[in-house]
């Protein structure tokens, strides 16, 4: 049972009209949920929008202490236990979220990386995008991936 020190969720919002958000995007994994929410930006996404949101150690998300998987510490053997998952919560005027492609990490730096991902999304193409919100869903399951 290894400690979860480090979470890094990459995740790319299609480059299409409307595909941007100012929606809320969490990140659901051991048994918790995080906001994927930048600093120095607002919330939300662009269209174009290619992000690697770091949990835990060098953490680039805001308010870093309470998106934090060390605290309370999580372990690795939740990972199997808890679904993965990225949950989106519509905003503003454009409610609606392009999602082209989200892989999760964690603990990346070792030698024992576990990565979640749905290879439904592998690739380019309109067939291989999901509009998440209100009228469409909000949750995308991950499955571990092996490689």
């Amino acid at each position: 049972m290894a400690k979860i020190t480090r979470i890094e969720a990459h995740v790319r919002t299609a480059d299409v009209p409307h595909g941007g958000t100012q929606g809320w995007v969490y990140l659901g994994i051991a048994g918790r949920e995080f906001v994927l929410d930048a600093c120095g930006t607002t919330s939300g996404t662009r269209t174009g929008d290619n992000w690697i949101f770091v949990l835990g150690e060098d953490a680039n998300v805001e308010n870093p202490a309470y998106n934090d998987p060390r605290r309370p510490q999580l372990y690795t053997d939740d990972l199997d236990r808890y679904p993965v998952y990225v949950r989106f919560e519509p905003v503003g005027p454009d409610p609606a979220w392009c999602l082209e492609r989200v892989i999760v990490n964690v603990n990346g730096d070792t030698d024992h990386m576990h990565t979640f991902d749905n290879p439904n999304l592998a690739g380019f193409g309109e067939d291989r995008r999901l509009w998440l919100g209100q009228e469409y869903g909000k949750q995308l399951f991950l499955k571990r991936y092996d490689g």
